[in-house]
């Protein structure tokens, strides 16, 4: 009887030391599962860039091009879309109606694809040129080098350049290709909502 109670006594002891290891290995799983991913640079990047939502206004500077430094403010609108995966970004000159066989109106669409924040223009000149992002160190400064592009290369927006001044200020600085020769416009916006 003494042996019985013994072996009993052992069995029992190995099963609660089988149901805590259990608990601790699951308390594990939860602790390890509750700690969120480091998001990649790209994501950092999206991130700062979907602050920039909301209605801009401010004038254009295109020193190659004075005749389009004329002081009519351009009106960019930026909204996230696609549950949080996409950012829209429409530009216009203030006040025109959004008409697309009278007005430029050109959309660019940026998101996440794997590891590099990507940028497509849908430009005016009837192409889809796409850039990569990068992150300055100062997480202030969005830099999008060309890629490639779907349509004629002969007109194309080639670089651009997001600087963060503050919530309410930012600027864009955009390179189109009118053959080989590069146009720089600059952009000091303002955020009107």
């Amino acid at each position: 009887m003494k042996l019985l109670r013994f072996v009993l006594s052992v069995v029992l002891m190995s099963l609660s030391t089988v149901a805590f290891a259990q608990s601790d290995m699951q308390h594990s799983d939860v602790q390890k599962s509750s700690v969120a991913p480091v998001p990649s640079e790209a994501q950092k990047s999206f991130t700062i860039m979907k602050t920039l939502a909301g209605e801009w206004e401010g004038p254009v500077n295109v020193p190659e091009m004075p005749q389009m430094s004329d002081g009519k403010p351009l009106h960019v609108t930026m909204r996230v879309t696609s549950r949080g995966n996409t950012l829209v970004h429409e530009l216009q000159e203030a006040g025109t109606p959004l008409d697309a066989t009278k007005y430029d109106h050109p959309v660019t669409m940026l998101y996440v694809d794997g590891d590099q924040l990507t940028l497509i223009h849908y430009c005016d000149a009837g192409n889809r040129p796409r850039m990569t992002g990068k992150l300055s160190p100062d997480g202030k400064t969005i830099e999008f080098e060309f890629k490639d592009i779907s349509g004629s290369t002969e007109y194309h927006m080639h670089h651009s350049v997001f600087t963060i001044v503050d919530a309410n200020h930012h600027t864009e600085d955009w390179t189109f290709m009118m053959k080989d020769k590069p146009i720089h416009a600059h952009f000091d916006l303002h955020r009107t909502n």
